[in-house]
């Protein structure tokens, strides 16, 4: 059995070993590998032992107590750790596959609307799941501004109705969870992931988030900007946010990953502020006092105009993984489209936590 594990930020752990079918039920000849710096050599070879015979069932945090306990003293770590080792075993436990292993494909159609979107994002993950479509990097365009609230937030606490009729603001609520997305045509960037599980398999729902958003931290890194990945679902450089992300898992089939993120281009600060109902507690558990200094557009880090800025995403992530130019099926379309009217149009399905 055979798992990889791209430390965020950091190398990649290979873990090798025998299926626990064969041997009882327990990890036998394990071998870790990878692109890391370890000191002393001896710590490989620990690391293995301490693996050894351990149970099959056994999770990342007990595989990590194992791994710590069995390490010399003074053991130095460069672009690893034990967690991620652990998370190795797991993914080869699990038969976790990697990007590589599939065909992307790219959707990046012309402008359409909220509740699309919306319907979209779901139709597309369903026919992941399914099997019936391959792995799928959709980036969004919008023909109207728009507050997207998480599945779980309070309308009335996230909006204000009153700024949203005043900007002509169509209010929508998505499936993921996560926070309440301010967008508009021009000023932000937003794109989608549509993943089997597998991808995902032996990762935690915080360690996915880091492992999907690893790709872009690269292309803004191709056009000089050094970002990190935020816990739980931020992107941020030294000047700011520049992203959120949200996920949600879908069932049916072999089981899919949606997970999309909004990036901000040229935020309209006082617009913003005007829409959103932004609590003091919130900005507190940020760090500062003001929704404005809490983003960072990336027009101004990078110079560059919004479509460039795209390209440049969609170009990293085919140097990377391949991907090829796609588009919505009829049958995707009409299912999308119904959806947008029956469920992301409905004042029931908007106001469900009112």
């Amino acid at each position: 059995m055979h798992g990889e594990y791209k430390v965020p930020g950091g190398k990649l752990v290979v873990v090798d070993l025998d299926d626990p079918k064969d041997t009882g039920g327990v990890l036998r000849h394990v071998r870790v590998a990878g692109d890391f710096f370890l000191e002393p050599d001896e710590a490989l070879d620990a690391i293995d032992g301490a693996l050894e015979g351990a149970p099959a069932e056994t999770d990342a945090a007990g595989l990590t107590a194992r791994i710590q306990a069995a390490l010399p003293e003074g053991t130095a770590m460069y672009g690893v750790t034990a967690e991620a080792v652990a998370v190795a075993v797991r993914r080869a436990l699990s038969r976790a596959t990697d990007w590589s292993d599939y065909d992307w494909q790219l959707i990046h159609e012309p402008p359409q609307s909220p509740a699309l979107h919306m319907a979209l994002d779901q139709v597309l993950t369903e026919e992941v799941a399914a099997g019936r479509r391959p792995p799928t990097l959709r980036v969004w365009e919008w023909d109207s501004p728009a507050v997207i609230i998480g599945s779980f937030q309070s309308l009335r606490n996230e909006v204000d109705p009153e700024g949203a009729a005043r900007h002509g603001v169509t209010v929508v609520r998505r499936i993921s969870g996560g926070g309440a997305m301010f967008v508009e045509a021009e000023n932000t960037i937003t794109y989608s992931l549509s993943v089997p599980a597998s991808l995902v398999s032996g990762l935690s729902f915080a360690d996915s988030y880091a492992y999907l958003d690893d790709w872009v931290l690269a292309a803004l890194g191709d056009m000089g900007i050094r970002a990190w990945y935020m816990p739980l679902n931020d992107i941020a450089s030294k000047e700011g946010k520049i992203a959120g992300a949200a996920q949600k898992r879908l069932v049916g089939g072999d089981g899919a990953v949606l997970h999309h993120v909004t990036m901000s281009y040229d935020i309209d600060a006082e617009k913003m502020l005007d829409v959103l109902r932004i609590g003091k507690e919130k900005m507190s558990d940020k760090g500062t006092r003001s929704a404005k200094k809490r983003v960072d557009p990336l027009r101004r880090q990078t110079g560059l105009p919004r479509a460039e800025v795209i390209e440049r995403m969609i170009a990293s992530f085919r140097a990377r993984y391949g991907l090829t130019e796609g588009h919505v099926t009829p049958e995707e379309t009409a299912r999308a489209e119904e959806l947008a009217l029956s469920r992301y149009s409905s004042e029931e399905w908007t106001a469900r936590v009112p």
